[in-house]
């Protein structure tokens, strides 16, 4: 910014675009509360099918989050615009005072091309007569000359920054708008700086950086690895093919510096700090970002050259996205090209272990990283809605099938015993993906009443998983344990009649069942998912309560089926593990029962009373000598179904006291009625089983 520009400047249309940027900001911020409130509310709550449950919800959906967008991006426009005007006008206050000071030593300013010069207003000699002239040194005029230029240069980084933050912020979406957010110039033009300098040390040294420039290094991405701006110009400062062969250098053992040895106990930190800044540079929706996920994918399928052995590009890159959350179009893209690169390599555990030397991983000190759907899966979890689009995704392979059933797993942790890696996360994913949640324990506001999309990724998982037979991966277990929770009304409904057809299959219920059973504490588990549910039935039907004592029984006669067929060994195969020989209590699961439901909270106290007390119970612990047959199977349940009993009398105790309805009394008829219908599900379970 020159002289005259800052001088003559005036600032009056850009206080007034501030003030219309003002008036947007509000518009849009009830815009966004109408959109989210209103609209999106609404539609989460509709009971769509077909092309609406889909197209429809997804429209809306997104455009309740444009509107967020907007705001956001306009308060940030609105910020930094009156950011940069508060300070070019006090840049051009403190321009006024220093001229006011020259001219009090007979100094003046003036422009000239390329710059500026200091000049004497009057020469002495040339004074009026009798008129004296206000004395300077030389000094005054070099002191004048220095203060105009650091406030011209002041005032020059003002406008040219917020010019290019401004730019960045807009070009963070290529069409939309974008959800960074600053409250000022200086701190956005900080982060861009930041990923420069940061990118710049990654592509210049990578392994070769001292120990001291891989402190500043990390350093700076656990910094600004939350901050929009960074991410993506470190991202697309650095590119993708540079960024795997910075990691399969650094993972390689012979680094000519050995960083990797002097820092080793930094590098599980690094590694999560740069999970963090790539997935929120995926965010972004820049051209140069879409084309650095494109440019990443494709490199996927090659293989990157270390001084010690080769990787390939989904080995390095999924490593990296063990934490961050990425964008849930990149991961689907991601997913289905890796699913259809190992499908080509037909025994893929072959090839990832071709170069055993190699540790790409540094989070933990047991797993290598050599499998990269280990990392892959790790970021469904973290991502719902990705990890529902994938394992719904039949074209142009069914990735669910893929990774629950078809896909051969290694052991990646040769030095410590264990569930198997990649299976374990496949878990998380998959309850991710039917459960719309990041885990069992998130809190509530990240559960919701399942989209149609979710249900049908659990019914395409149950078809699976139940198709797995025996071979059904212990590791999955738990985490089935906890969707058929998360789905717990649907399933109890399938359970509670199953020779009617339901839109979840019993019969895949029940083998799924079994194989869940056949651990102690999966087995806990599950009856304690299913007990939130039976409670909910029971605080929930009111037209005929009869009814949720019936299903209530029925579904308690499944379980026990489930957990009998898991434990016997009268077919010649012992079905059970090492967990039924134990003796003791078992152990309680935790996790939150239907959190989503009307009748949580009070689900969640049943599950607690019921759940606790059973297997508390001397009576009610199973073990080796208690499975020969089903008349020990049915005494265990006895306390479990006095229980809900009393749970269903306390409930509807007005309906069972009325003359009309026979049978249910508090002493008896309760009790009776529900041991009924628990021996009528457990030998319709039979029949579901296969056995009778």
């Amino acid at each position: 910014m020159d002289l005259e520009t800052l001088r003559q400047g005036s600032f009056g249309q850009l206080s007034q675009a501030i003030t219309a940027w003002k008036g947007v900001v509000d518009k849009l911020k009830t815009l966004e509360t109408d959109a989210r409130d209103d609209l999106k509310a609404k539609a989460d709550k509709a009971n769509w099918a077909g092309v609406n449950a889909t197209v429809s919800r997804e429209f809306i959906t997104k455009t309740a989050g444009e509107f967020a967008d907007a705001h956001t991006q306009a308060k940030s426009i609105h910020d930094i615009l009156k950011d940069t005007h508060d300070e070019l006008v006090s840049y051009k206050q403190q321009l006024e005072q220093a001229l006011e000071r020259g001219r009090k030593k007979n100094l003046t300013v003036a422009q000239i091309p390329g710059g500026f010069t200091v000049t004497m207003i009057i020469h002495p000699d040339r004074a009026a007569k009798g008129h004296e002239v206000p004395d300077h040194s030389p000094q005054d005029a070099e002191h004048l000359r220095d203060d105009i230029q650091v406030i011209l240069d002041r005032a020059t980084e003002s406008d040219s920054t917020a010019a290019t933050v401004l730019r960045a912020l807009v070009d963070q979406a290529g069409a939309g708008f974008s959800g960074a957010e600053y409250g000022d110039r200086d701190s956005a033009i900080d982060a861009l700086r930041k990923a420069e300098e940061a990118a710049k040390l990654l592509k210049e040294k990578g392994d070769e950086m001292s120990p001291e420039e891989f402190r500043k290094l990390n350093g700076l991405l656990a910094s600004y690895r939350n901050d929009p701006l960074f991410q993506e110009k470190f991202a697309t400062q650095v590119g993708p093919k540079a960024m795997l062969e910075f990691w399969a250098d650094l993972s390689s053992p012979d680094s000519t510096k050995d960083l990797t040895r002097t820092q080793l106990a930094q590098l599980g930190d690094f590694q999560k700090n740069l999970g963090f800044v790539l997935g929120g540079a995926t965010q972004s929706d820049s051209p140069a970002m879409r084309q650095w996920e494109n440019d990443m994918v494709k490199l996927g399928g090659e293989r990157f050259h270390t001084r010690t052995g080769d990787a390939y590009g989904f080995q390095i890159m999924s490593n990296l996205m063990r934490t961050g959350d990425y964008d849930d179009r990149f991961l689907n893209k991601y997913g289905s090209e890796l699913v259809a690169t190992e499908q080509k390599m037909k025994i893929p555990d072959r090839f990832y272990l071709m170069e055993p030397s190699l540790k790409m991983n540094f989070i933990g000190d047991a797993e290598f990283g050599r499998d990269p759907m280990t990392g892959f899966m790790t970021a469904l979890s973290n991502s719902p809605d990705a990890a529902t689009q994938f394992f719904n995704t039949t074209e142009p392979q069914d990735n669910a099938k893929w990774v629950l059933k078809e896909r051969p797993s290694f052991d990646d942790s040769p030095l410590k015993d264990g569930p198997n890696e990649s299976l374990d996360a496949t878990g998380k994913a998959m309850f991710a993906a039917v459960s719309g949640a990041t885990g069992p324990d998130a809190p509530k506001s990240e559960f919701g009443e399942h989209p149609p999309e979710r249900r049908e990724a659990m019914k395409r998982t149950l078809d699976i998983l139940a198709s797995t037979g025996n071979d059904f991966p212990a590791e999955l277990r738990d985490d089935m344990a906890y969707s058929m929770g998360s789905h717990s009304d649907w399933v109890h409904k399938s359970m509670s009649s199953p020779l009617v057809k339901h839109e979840l299959d019993s019969g895949q219920l029940m083998e799924v069942s079994k194989q869940i059973s056949r651990n102690q504490e999966s087995y806990t588990l599950l009856n304690k998912q299913m007990h939130g549910a039976i409670a909910a039935d029971i605080y929930t039907e009111k037209t005929h309560p009869e009814d949720s004592l019936d299903r209530a029984g029925r579904t308690v006669g499944f379980l026990e089926e489930a957990r009998y067929q898991a434990t016997n060994d009268e077919k010649g195969e012992k079905l059970a593990d090492a967990s039924w020989e134990k003796a003791g209590r078992y152990h309680v699961i935790g996790g939150l029962v239907t959190p989503w439901h009307p009748a949580g909270d009070a689900a969640q106290r049943v599950v607690d009373l019921i759940t606790s007390k059973m297997l508390e119970d001397e009576q009610n612990r199973i073990n080796a000598d208690a499975t020969s047959d089903h008349t020990k199977t049915y005494e265990n349940r006895r306390f479990e179904l006095q229980k809900l009993a009393d749970i269903w009398y306390q409930e509807n105790k007005e309906w069972a006291e009325d003359p009309t309805h026979e049978g249910f009394s508090k002493e008896h008829g309760v009790y009776a009625q529900i041991e009924g219908s628990a021996n009528d599900g457990n030998k319709k379970a039979e029949g579901v089983a296969g056995v009778q």
